[in-house]
């Protein structure tokens, strides 16, 4: 239930300023759609990492005043990738009771990009929006998915891999970069703006990997 999800508010939130030194912070961020974005990795040697009052778990409450709660964990991780470089910005974050860390998961509940399922041939994997499905195994779609996440963080900081699954099902039918570029441009993630330069690096990554030239 949502109110049992609620119980990490009951811990004392902690109030950072530091300065955007780096184009990336080195977070991961996700959500557990309900409102609520978190930090699920730290980039070793990166901005944040030498924060040791930053933590993995921790619930991003607000950046520079501005409300986080109801927002989508891209939202999130753009609000932060738009922050200019040298800029001085304050992050508040609620550090989640210990004992109640595994009711504020992720909705899907996953703790990696699949689970075994059945004979080791099929896969139960979790899309975008959440839906779980059993299928066949993708190594195209692993190795697609991986490099778009690679892409993601060398361009923009972030690595995530809900944002990397939804831009890969966003290209399924598309035959070549415009169509998939106004794919993006339909979706709720045009408001990343990508770049044209961007487009093409993705574009490349997913077709390399459908062709199977990724390992």
């Amino acid at each position: 239930m949502l109110a049992e999800s609620l119980n990490f508010l009951k811990s004392r939130p902690k109030e950072v300023e530091l300065v955007k030194s780096e184009d990336a912070l080195g977070l991961t961020i996700t959500d557990n759609g309900a409102g609520y974005a978190f930090i699920k990795r730290i980039k070793e040697g990166s901005v944040i990492a030498n924060i040791p009052h930053i933590q993995v778990g921790d619930h991003i409450e607000k950046l520079n005043g501005e409300n986080m709660v109801g927002k989508r964990h891209f939202e999130v991780a753009k609000l932060l990738k738009d922050i200019p470089k040298g800029t001085t910005f304050t992050i508040r974050l609620v550090e989640p009771l210990k004992s109640g860390f595994t009711s504020i998961a992720p909705k899907t509940g996953k703790v990696g990009k699949k689970a075994g399922y059945g004979t080791g041939k099929e896969t139960l994997r979790f899309k975008a929006g959440g839906q779980a499905e059993i299928g066949q195994q993708d190594d195209a779609l692993d190795a697609g998915i991986e490099k778009i996440n690679n892409i993601l963080e060398s361009f923009m900081g972030i690595n995530d891999s809900e944002l990397a699954t939804q831009i890969w099902e966003l290209s399924d039918g598309k035959n070549n970069s415009m169509d998939f570029a106004e794919a993006i441009d339909e979706s709720e993630l045009q408001a990343f703006q990508f770049t044209d330069e961007l487009i093409i690096e993705l574009w490349g990554a997913i077709t390399d990997a459908r062709d199977g030239r990724l390992k």
